[in-house]
């Protein structure tokens, strides 16, 4: 049986994130979705997307197919669901669909916005993603199912007796390295994944998790819910937030309910505004109507895509939203929206040269040995500055 992770309209609702990726590869809690789909289902994966992603997320199709909406996040309740769905059976919530099984005569024609003979509906509450504040928002939820799921039967590594550990739900993997810190899960769940560092000093409130080989600088303040990817390293004061892997923001500044991409750098000092001086609702840039969009939130703060950089002392207003491949400098406020491969700050903005883009990035992915800025990476960055021109306009 093959587990296919599809895109509907959420991938275009949760621009821009979604440029560099199928919805189903967003981290929200310790996991991504599809790992979590993984986990529950105890199988392989792999998606339908776009044209110019299938490469890097290829597609497989097999004799028996689950398709599955990469925005829904699952649970022990809807996967016994889907497991005993029958050939040709289809699972609806709301206005989505959540999940069809098809056999490989009828799969190559699959359509996620089609309408199945054979239709169940879903009652239960499930969490679903459709933009891109939804990561944030609903990671508290997310991070205390993935704990259960992940350290079920199993046992804690030790840390240091040096560390202080408030609350019982703490998980350890092997190869953790702490000294002289705080954890505290009276509200939540901690979870350290294999090979990452928490030193000196560092005051951590779940609930959080820090993925593989990422490391927590000296003296860092962490609130929950917070998820901190693979291959990171932190440092200053993050709440809420969830930064996906690869990215770094090394130094002192604030980051609040925001959600960072792959491959970003914040620069010394950054920091983002998570509430309005009014307490107004936020707003935040929408790419498929071009124009702003009511979140219905009060505490909203930095959307930053895939490759994204700023200097140092960069102030973020609340509410902003940063493309792919954006380069944030100088002083002042930029903007509530930067497009995509923009090159500038406050005072404007100008086209960042693709060539020029291309270098750095080469020279980003290059840093870490195990990663390889190939063909697929490159031709997901070209058609994604094809894409986004119109918005640089």
């Amino acid at each position: 049986m093959a587990i296919i992770l599809f895109d509907d309209n959420a991938h275009h609702t949760l621009l821009p994130l979604t440029y560099t990726r199928p919805v189903a590869d967003l981290r929200i809690g310790i996991l991504t979705i599809a790992e979590k789909w993984a986990k529950y289902l105890n199988s392989d994966f792999s998606f339908y997307t776009r044209d110019y992603l299938q490469a890097k997320f290829p597609l497989t199709i097999q004799d028996d197919n689950i398709f599955i909406n990469g925005s829904v996040c699952p649970d022990e309740a809807v996967v016994e669901v889907i497991k005993n769905l029958g050939s040709g059976q289809a699972l609806r919530y709301k206005d989505i669909l959540i999940a069809v099984k098809l056999k490989d005569i009828y799969a190559d024609n699959f359509d996620p916005y089609g309408k199945y003979t054979d239709e169940l509906i879903y009652n239960d509450e499930l969490v679903v993603l459709t933009h891109p504040e939804d990561i944030f928002r609903k990671n508290d939820t997310e991070l205390r199912k993935d704990f259960k799921l992940l350290t079920a039967g199993r046992k804690s590594a030790k840390l240091s007796s040096t560390n202080t550990i408030i609350g019982d739900d703490f998980f350890a993997e092997e190869g953790v390295r702490s000294e002289c810190c705080s954890f505290s899960t009276l509200n939540g769940p901690i979870y350290l994944s294999s090979n990452t560092e928490v030193w000196e000093g560092t005051h951590i409130r779940g609930p959080f998790a820090l993925c593989h080989h990422s490391q927590i600088k000296m003296g860092t303040k962490i609130y929950g819910a917070t998820t901190i990817g693979p291959y990171c390293r932190i440092g200053g004061e993050v709440n809420n937030s969830v930064v996906w892997g690869y990215s770094s923001k090394g130094h002192e500044g604030y980051l609040g309910n925001a959600v960072i991409g792959e491959w970003c750098n914040l620069g010394a000092d950054t920091n983002n505004s998570n509430l309005k001086n009014n307490y107004s609702e936020v707003k935040l840039w929408d790419y498929p109507t071009r124009s702003m969009r009511k979140t219905g939130l009060q505490f909203c703060g930095l959307i930053m895509a895939d490759h994204a950089k700023c200097g140092i002392n960069t102030m973020f207003n609340t509410g902003t939203v940063v493309g792919v491949s954006a380069n944030v400098f100088g002083g002042g406020y930029p903007p509530n929206y930067v497009p995509d491969f923009g090159w500038g700050g406050a005072d404007g903005f100008e086209e960042y040269g693709f060539d020029k883009m291309m270098e750095t990035t080469a020279r980003v992915i290059g840093r870490r040995p195990h990663r390889n800025f190939d063909d697929a990476e490159k031709a997901i960055l070209t058609e994604v500055y094809k894409l986004t021109k119109p918005y640089r306009k």
